[in-house]
């Protein structure tokens, strides 16, 4: 039976068909905790690319073909011959001891690639494996799953999950180069970000069956090209920090109906769909439904959320401190937007007793400029 905040949350939506939550979505709770707009656009299932698009800011998101067909080529071929190459990296980069491995397949059941039979299927053949009963070491794609506010998501891994020594592990495959050790610092943040949920579905699993998270390393193996070449490297990422994080926003998401009760009366997002799933609602009209949910935009909501241009547009005009960044942010504490910054730092406001000692450090930051700009001319 539907509660009350069931309820709401599907007259959020409105119209258009549930979106379930996947390891972006649930990754991208980690990434901005505190963004009310993302928490309710999520747990309702609404479209974010949709409403995005029909406000006027479509998400650019979704990889080239290019980049779709050479990460599907690099995970073919580190998984290739049963994932000979990976144990080859496993036991050569990172040292582990593999004497006897045994691979399994989830991607499919006897030919049957239902999620709720291949979850039932991954279910079994992990458990096995976790009492000690089974024979598997490498288990390819298996489908986990987590409650999340109510809803059951899936979550496909893109990855490997391999035992040893009795602790599981979530490897990551992933095409972008690690080069001379160094990988792009928010590429490895994505990938390990995302493998949080499906450390996390693991463990939910297992401690079905009274097997504790320790089970479960919160450890990262992320396996990507070495330097500019195609064959594979690995490296150990610490995920302890995002597993906690995300922990709590899976936590907060439970607690969804004490923002549901703060919302308008008859607020929604919906698209009024027509019977070609075309939006009929005005823009104007969405937007203005938008802008009553409180968004806490971050630049690197451009990396992982369909509403960031939205979004950041909406706090430029509010000339909100939120476009320079959280270190920013946390800075210039006490200070909320650009123009206040500006005043203190020319000396046009008076500052409060909580904002001297930023607002003298913005007058002399505004001085040493000012020093540097007649000095160099237009250069400084």
């Amino acid at each position: 039976m539907k509660s009350h905040v069931d309820d709401r949350l599907d007259a959020l939506r409105g119209s258009g068909s549930r979106r379930p939550y996947n390891a972006r979505s649930l990754a991208a709770l980690e990434n901005n905790p505190r963004c009310t707009l993302r928490a309710l656009l999520d747990a309702s299932g609404s479209d974010k690319a949709a409403i995005a698009a029909r406000t006027g800011y479509p998400s650019p998101f979704g990889q080239s073909s290019f980049a779709f067909a050479r990460g599907n080529a690099f995970e073919a071929m580190v998984k290739d011959n049963g994932c000979a190459e990976l144990l080859r990296v496993l036991r050569e980069t990172l040292g582990l001891t593999l004497p006897e491995v045994a691979y399994l397949d989830l991607n499919e059941v006897g030919g049957v690639g239902g999620k709720k039979t291949r979850r039932e299927h991954s279910a079994e053949v992990l458990l096995q494996a976790a009492r000690g009963t089974g024979d598997g070491t490498l288990f390819d794609h298996p489908m986990l799953h987590l409650q999340v506010g109510g809803e059951e998501a899936f979550l496909e891994p893109d990855l490997v999950a391999f035992r040893i020594d009795g602790i599981f592990y979530v490897v990551e495959i992933k095409s972008f180069p690690i080069i001379d050790g160094q990988a792009a610092p928010t590429q490895v943040r994505a990938a390990t970000t995302q493998a949080c949920a499906y450390i996390l579905a693991l463990r939910a699993l297992l401690a079905k069956e009274g097997i504790g998270p320790e089970a479960v390393s919160g450890t990262v193996v992320l396996v990507a090209p070495k330097d500019f070449t195609n064959r594979p490297t690995a490296a150990f990422v610490d995920a302890r920090k995002q597993v906690a994080a995300l922990s709590r926003q899976l936590a907060r998401i439970k607690r969804i109906g004490d923002l549901v009760d703060l919302l308008p009366e008859g607020l929604t997002f919906d698209l009024d769909l027509d019977k070609d799933e075309r939006p009929r609602r005005p823009p104007e009209e969405l937007a203005a439904a938008v802008d009553q949910v409180q968004a806490t935009y971050r630049p690197d909501c451009l990396s992982h959320c369909e509403m960031a241009f939205y979004c950041r547009a909406r706090a430029r005009e509010e000339a909100s401190l939120d476009v320079l960044g959280p270190a920013v942010r946390e800075q210039l504490g006490g200070i909320d937007t650009t123009t206040m910054a500006l005043g203190l730092a020319r000396g046009q406001l008076t500052p409060t007793p909580d904002q001297s000692d930023t607002a003298a450090a913005l007058r002399h930051a505004a001085r040493l400029r000012a020093e540097l700009t007649a000095q160099y001319g237009g250069a400084a």
